[in-house]
C-alpha cells in the first residue's frame, strides 16, 4: 500500500478539529483514541496508547472494591487476568502499530493506516451523525432536513409535501447518505410520542409507539411545524456562520440560530463510537423560565434552576418517582437512571366490580410490550434446554393467575392510551393489585439518562444541567449580538441611501439635466450635491417616480424609524446587560407563545415490588450429594433416615424459616441465593440446583451459609486469605450470582464456617492447620468484618507449595485433628490445652508444626459431651468431660495435658 493511495480527500469531512478529553473511567478504548487523536493536529502523528497500568502520576493504581453485581455487573473483561510480562508485550506490540514509523521503504504499514483510518471515521460518527450540539440540539441531519424545507418553502401555514421529495432533496443537497437514515430521521422529527415538541406535521402512517413503522416515503406528506421559526426565522439574518455543502455547490448553516435551548426541549438519543447519548425531553416553559433566570443571575445554582424546571417532561406523560435528591445528583454529574411509572384511575362497575385503567405510560413502555409481558407470566415457556418450568414460573404464572382475569387495549384515535385490567374478583385488593402490575411489567421502568452532546469547542462530553444552559446562553447571546450587528449594518446603509436621496429631492430637474447630457453622470452627481458613490449609484438605478415630491413625507418617516431602530441596536451592542435584557425578552416572548402545561408528574414514591406470601413456619432443607434440594417442614429430623436417588446421599441439612433464604459459593468465589419458599416439598427427591440458579459448567457449591441476619461466616481460601461476613452481605438477586471472593490462581475455597454475629466480636479461636501440618490458632476478633467481599485478610502464612487444609472454631479445651496414615488408614488425635496455647499466635503468622507421623487433613473443635455426674448433676453446656466421642465412635482418652500421640 503506497503512501499516495492514503493521503486522499476524506469521505467523512473534516475531521481535524478538536475533540475533548473524556474520563477515562467512563470511556471505552475506542473513545480514548479519539480524544488522543484529536489531541494531535498532525494527521501523520498517531496517539499513543497510555499505559493501562499505570495511574496519570506515574503511580500504580490503589486496589478497588468489587462493585455489588445487584447495582452493577462486572465486565467480562475484568475476569481476565494477564502476566505483567504479557501485558507488557502487548503493550510495545500496540505502540509499535500505533506510533512507529509511518513508512517502510516508501510504502505506508497497514497497522499506521488501520489505525489512522479507524479514528477518522470514529471522529466523523462522533462529531457528525450521532451526538447533537449544545447549540441547536440538532444533529446534522435533521439540521440539513430542516434548513432544506426551509428553503423550499414549507412553513406551517402552507400546504405539505411528498416526504420522497423532502428526501430526495436533502440527498441532493446536503446529506450523501443512504435515503432511510433520512426518512428515519424525518419521521422521528414527526412523531408526537417521541419528542415533546414536534418539528414537522405527520400526515399520514408516521408508525406508532408499539413499534409499528411508518409508512413508506411516497406515501407520508409533512411540513414545518409553527414551533420550528424557533430555529430557523434568523438563520438569513447573518447570526451564524454557514459553510459550503459537501460537492461546494449550496451553503449550509454550521448551526442554527435557536430561540431556546432545543437540546432539552426534545431531548437526543444516539451511540457514537466509545460514547453515547440519551437526553430526556423538558418542558418548554420551565426551561424558559431558568434561562432568563440565568440571565438575571448568573451565579444561579443547580437547586434554584431546578426549582424551575424539576424533572424532564415526557412527551406521553407518566410520573417520575425517583427521590429529588436522586435527581439532583443525576443533573449534576450528567448521568444517572430515573424511575418512571404510569398514570391510572379506577372506574367502579355495576354488583361492585371494578376495573383498572391506565391512561399515560412511562417512555419505555407501551400497550403491546406490557401485554406480550402479561402473556409471558401467564403462559410461560420452558427456558432454554430445560423441558419443564421453573419454580420462578410457576410461582409468577399462579400470582398472576390469581389477581389478573383479563386485560384488553381499548386505545384508538380518540385515546392514546387506555388499557383495562379486570380482576379476578372485586375483592382483589387494588393497591396490591397496582403494585403486582407494576413490578411485574413495564407499567414501571427505569429511564436512562447521559447528558453527552457537542459543546461550544465541538468536543463531546458529559454535561451538567447548570453547564448545559450556560453554555446555551453564551450561544445566544453570541447570536444575538451578531444578528444586532448585521443588522445595525443594513440600517446604517439604507439610512445613508436616504440622506442622499434627501439631498436630491428638490433638485430632480438638475438631476435629470444632468444625467441626460453628462458623460460620466455618476461623477458629475457626486461633484453636483457632494454624494458618496453609494448614494450615487443608488439616485442613478432608483425609478423617477421615487424622487416625486410626494415621496419626501415617507423618507423622512422612514429616517426617523430607522434612526430609532439605530439608537436601539447601538445600546444593545454596547452594554452586555441590555443584551441580556434582550436575550431575555425574546425568550419569554418564544414562551409565551408555545409554552404548554407539564405532563409528566413529579411525585416521589416506593418503587413498587411484589412478594409472594408465604407462612412462616419452621423449615429444613435437605441438600443431596449431587445438588438436588428439598425442603421439610420442622426442625429436629434424622434426615438420613430420609430416601434419595440410587448413587445420591445426604450432603448437609440447614434448620431455618420458610421465609429466609439460603446462600451458597462456588468453588470460584461466585455467590448465590436461593428462597426457602421456592424450594419443593420433602416427599420426593428434591429438585437439582440448576433449577434454581445459573451455575457455570461444571460448577460446585463450596459450601453453605443460611441467610439469617443473625448470623455470620467465616470464609477462607486454600490460599491462607479469609473474612468474616454477615450472612445478609452474600444476598443477592441475580439467578446467576455475583463474584464475591477474589481467587489467586489454583486457589479454592475451604467450607464456609458459620457462627453467631455476636461470636465475631467475642472470645472465640480460630484454628488454621495447612498441608504441611503446621497449626496457627489466633482470636476470632483480629478478622474485620467484610461486606463487600474482595481477597480477604491473611489467615496464615504459607511455604511455596503448601496451602490451608482446614479451619474451624475452637476454644481453650483443645481441638481434634484426624488425617491419613500408612496404607490409607484414618488416623485421629487430640490436641491438647497445653499444645493448643502453644500454637495460639497472632493472624497472618506461621504457626507450629504439629508432631505427627501422618498427615493431617482436617480439625475441629472439642464437643461439649452431656454426661451425668456423681452427684447427679448435668454438666451439659458446661466444663468438658474427660473423654470426647468423635464422629466414628472411636473415643479419644486424655491422660494427661502432653498427649503420647502428639
Amino acid at each position: 500500500m503506497k503512501k499516495d493511495d492514503f493521503e486522499h480527500d476524506s469521505l467523512f469531512g473534516d475531521l481535524n478539529a478538536d475533540v475533548p478529553e473524556l474520563d477515562p473511567s467512563k470511556q471505552s478504548q475506542g473513545a480514548q483514541a479519539i480524544q488522543e487523536k484529536a489531541a494531535d493536529d498532525d494527521a501523520a502523528e498517531a496517539p499513543e496508547t497510555p499505559e493501562a497500568a499505570k495511574q496519570p502520576d506515574g503511580s500504580e493504581p490503589p486496589e478497588t472494591e468489587e462493585l455489588d453485581a445487584d447495582d452493577a455487573a462486572p465486565s467480562p473483561d475484568d475476569a481476565l487476568e494477564e502476566s505483567p510480562e504479557e501485558a507488557a508485550t502487548e503493550e510495545m506490540a500496540v505502540g509499535a502499530a500505533t506510533v512507529g514509523p509511518a513508512e517502510e521503504d516508501g510504502a505506508l504499514t497497514l497497522a499506521r493506516y488501520a489505525s489512522q483510518a479507524y479514528l477518522e471515521y470514529a471522529m466523523s460518527v462522533v462529531k457528525s451523525r450521532a451526538l447533537p450540539e449544545v447549540t441547536d440540539g440538532q444533529k446534522p441531519v435533521q439540521r440539513r432536513i430542516l434548513i432544506d424545507m426551509y428553503r423550499m418553502g414549507l412553513k406551517f401555514e402552507g400546504r405539505s409535501v411528498k416526504s420522497a421529495r423532502i428526501v430526495g432533496d436533502v440527498l441532493g443537497k446536503y446529506h450523501p447518505h443512504g435515503d432511510q437514515s433520512v426518512y428515519d430521521a424525518l419521521v422521528r422529527m414527526a412523531q408526537t410520542f417521541s419528542l415533546r415538541y414536534p418539528l414537522l406535521v405527520a400526515e399520514g402512517n408516521f408508525g406508532s409507539r408499539d413499534g409499528d413503522s411508518a409508512a413508506a416515503m411516497r406515501y407520508t406528506e409533512t411540513r414545518l411545524t409553527p414551533i420550528s421559526q424557533l430555529l430557523l426565522e434568523e438563520v438569513d439574518l447573518g447570526s451564524v456562520d454557514f459553510q459550503p455543502n459537501y460537492d461546494g455547490n449550496f451553503q449550509e448553516p454550521v448551526e442554527l440560530p435557536a430561540k431556546l435551548p432545543f437540546v432539552l426541549l426534545n431531548g437526543s438519543s444516539g451511540i457514537a463510537v466509545g460514547m453515547a447519548t440519551e437526553i430526556p425531553p423538558h418542558n418548554l416553559g420551565e426551561v424558559a423560565a431558568a434561562c432568563v433566570r440565568l440571565l438575571e443571575n448568573p451565579d444561579a445554582d443547580l437547586n434554584e434552576i431546578l426549582e424551575l424546571m424539576p424533572a424532564p417532561d415526557f412527551p406521553c406523560g407518566g410520573q417520575i418517582i425517583t427521590p429529588k435528591d436522586e435527581i439532583r445528583a443525576i443533573y449534576r454529574s450528567g448521568r444517572g437512571k430515573l424511575r418512571v411509572r404510569a398514570r391510572w384511575h379506577f372506574e367502579d362497575l355495576a354488583r361492585g366490580q371494578w376495573q383498572l385503567v391506565i391512561d399515560e405510560l412511562p417512555p419505555a413502555a407501551s400497550a403491546r410490550s406490557i401485554l406480550d409481558r402479561i402473556e409471558q407470566i401467564s403462559n410461560p415457556r420452558p427456558k432454554k434446554d430445560k423441558k419443564t418450568l421453573s419454580a420462578k414460573q410457576q410461582q409468577a404464572k399462579s400470582a398472576m393467575l390469581s389477581l389478573l382475569d383479563n386485560v384488553r387495549d381499548e386505545s384508538g384515535k380518540s385515546v392514546d392510551v387506555r388499557l383495562v385490567f379486570e380482576p379476578k374478583t372485586s375483592k382483589v385488593d387494588r393497591d396490591e393489585f397496582v403494585n403486582y402490575l407494576l413490578s411485574e411489567t413495564d407499567l414501571e421502568s427505569n429511564v436512562p439518562v447521559n447528558l453527552v452532546m457537542l459543546g461550544l469547542d465541538g468536543k463531546p462530553r458529559q454535561k451538567g444541567l447548570l453547564e448545559i444552559l450556560q453554555d446555551w446562553i453564551a450561544f445566544r447571546l453570541a447570536v444575538v449580538r451578531r444578528r444586532s450587528e448585521a443588522r445595525l449594518e443594513k440600517v446604517l446603509d439604507r439610512i445613508h441611501v436616504l440622506e442622499g436621496r434627501s439631498l436630491v429631492l428638490l433638485n430632480i430637474d438638475r438631476v435629470i439635466a444632468i444625467i441626460r447630457n453628462a458623460d460620466d453622470p455618476k461623477a458629475d452627481l457626486i461633484k453636483e450635491f457632494g454624494l458618496t458613490d453609494r448614494q450615487a449609484d443608488d439616485i442613478l438605478e432608483i425609478r423617477l417616480k421615487q424622487l416625486a415630491r410626494l415621496a419626501a413625507i415617507a423618507i423622512e418617516k422612514e429616517l426617523a424609524q430607522l434612526a430609532k431602530e439605530r439608537a436601539g441596536l447601538e445600546k444593545i451592542l454596547g452594554s452586555d446587560g441590555a443584551l441580556k435584557r434582550q436575550t431575555a425578552k425574546e425568550i419569554e416572548a418564544a414562551a409565551k407563545s408555545f409554552a404548554d402545561p407539564r405532563r409528566t408528574v413529579v411525585e416521589e414514591a416506593e418503587q413498587a415490588a411484589h412478594e409472594v406470601q408465604t407462612a412462616d413456619e419452621p423449615v429444613t432443607v435437605v441438600i443431596s450429594r449431587k445438588g438436588f434440594l428439598r425442603a421439610r417442614t420442622g426442625h429436629g429430623h434424622d434426615c438420613s433416615l430420609m430416601s434419595f436417588k440410587t448413587g445420591d446421599g445426604l450432603e448437609a441439612t440447614i434448620e431455618c424459616r420458610s421465609s429466609s433464604q439460603i446462600s451458597f459459593l462456588d468453588q470460584a468465589g461466585r455467590v448465590y441465593t436461593l428462597a426457602v419458599s421456592a424450594l419443593p416439598g420433602g416427599r420426593g427427591d428434591g429438585s437439582p440446583l440448576s433449577a434454581f440458579v445459573d451455575l457455570p459448567k461444571g460448577a460446585q457449591p463450596a459450601g453453605w451459609i443460611s441467610a439469617d441476619p443473625n448470623a455470620a461466616a467465616v470464609i477462607v481460601t486454600s490460599g491462607g486469605k479469609g473474612m468474616v461476613l454477615k450472612a445478609s452481605d452474600v444476598s443477592t438477586r441475580l439467578k446467576a450470582g455475583r463474584d464475591f471472593v477474589t481467587l489467586g490462581e489454583g486457589e479454592s475455597l475451604l467450607p464456609p464456617i458459620e457462627l453467631p454475629l455476636k461470636a465475631a466480636q467475642g472470645e472465640q479461636l480460630i484454628a488454621c492447620l495447612s498441608s504441611s501440618n503446621r497449626l496457627l490458632v489466633f482470636p476470632l476478633k483480629e478478622v474485620r468484618v467484610t461486606a463487600s467481599g474482595g481477597k480477604g485478610m491473611s489467615f496464615m502464612t504459607l511455604e511455596t507449595g503448601e496451602s490451608l487444609v482446614s479451619v474451624a472454631l475452637v476454644d481453650d479445651r483443645g481441638a481434634i485433628v484426624t488425617g491419613t496414615g500408612r496404607g490409607g488408614k484414618a488416623r485421629e488425635a487430640q490436641i491438647s490445652k497445653r499444645i493448643l496455647s502453644g500454637a495460639t499466635l497472632h493472624r497472618a503468622r506461621r504457626g507450629k508444626v504439629l508432631a505427627l507421623s501422618w498427615k493431617a487433613e482436617h480439625i475441629v473443635g472439642l464437643p461439649f459431651e452431656s454426661t451425668d455426674s456423681t452427684d447427679g448433676s448435668d454438666t451439659a453446656g458446661g466444663a468438658p468431660s474427660d473423654s470426647v466421642k468423635t464422629d466414628d465412635g472411636l473415643t479419644l482418652e486424655v491422660v494427661d495435658e502432653d498427649p503420647t500421640l502428639l
